[in-house]
């Protein structure tokens, strides 16, 4: 595990998972941009808490990103999130952040029972919020051509 992951707080799920919590500004900005998909073990996965909005911007591998409303009941999957994209979800309150393939693993942690998490919506929580790559230069002076 990466030493930037290393000092998160650790909370423990059902099937040997783990949730690495970003509570601070730091580990928040930072997530996993720029790690290899080694530096995240199988099992572990990113909380953002208060979070509706990631971008993967500077990542070198895909994620699942498992969305939860307040109550932390999981509202949408995204899987296999590749570099340059941003999602949104409007009805969660938190992501995990996990690498590609182990979404569902999260998911099922999350629902009540164990097994296969019930029929969840993967589609978009509101227009516009589809998997277009990111890019640079649509702001402003974009608007003025």
């Amino acid at each position: 595990m990466s030493d930037r992951l290393a000092g998160l707080e650790r909370r423990p799920l059902p099937d040997d998972l783990t949730l690495l919590v970003t509570g601070d500004r730091r580990s928040r900005r930072r997530g996993l941009a720029r790690l290899d998909a080694g530096a995240l073990p199988v099992g572990h996965a990113l909380l953002f808490e208060r979070c509706r909005s990631v971008h993967t911007i500077g990542m070198r591998f895909a994620l699942d990103l498992v969305w939860l409303d307040g109550a932390g009941a999981v509202v949408r999957i995204d899987r296999g999130v590749g570099p340059w994209r941003m999602r949104t979800c409007l009805g969660a309150r938190s992501v995990v952040e996990t690498a590609a393939g182990e979404g569902d693993r999260f998911a099922a942690a999350f629902v009540a029972g164990s097994g296969p998490p019930r029929e969840i919506s993967t589609g978009p929580c509101e227009p516009g919020s589809g998997s277009e790559p990111f890019r640079t230069g649509q702001g402003r002076d974009a608007r003025r051509r």
